[in-house]
């Protein structure tokens, strides 16, 4: 197998956790919504928790962001 075709498996592989991190971004926001729904008085409690699940989320997108291009431009 080629150097360059391997380097493109392990980059495609790496994004694989794009589809997970998708996945939980909508899990994240559509129980936010729903409690929201149910008790409005709560949001202010609510809202940063929904926000700083949201961000450590997207964390894990952005580190396999990283891995992949540290895969294919090394």
């Amino acid at each position: 197998m080629d150097v360059e075709a391997a380097r493109m498996v392990g980059a495609g592989l790496a994004v694989v956790a794009l589809a997970g991190v998708g996945l939980g971004i909508g899990l994240i926001f559509s129980s936010l919504i729903n409690s929201i729904a149910r008790n409005p008085s709560s949001r202010e409690q609510i809202f940063p928790v929904g926000i700083l699940g949201f961000a450590l989320t997207e964390a894990v997108a952005l580190f396999a962001l990283l891995i992949a291009f540290l895969i294919l431009f090394k």
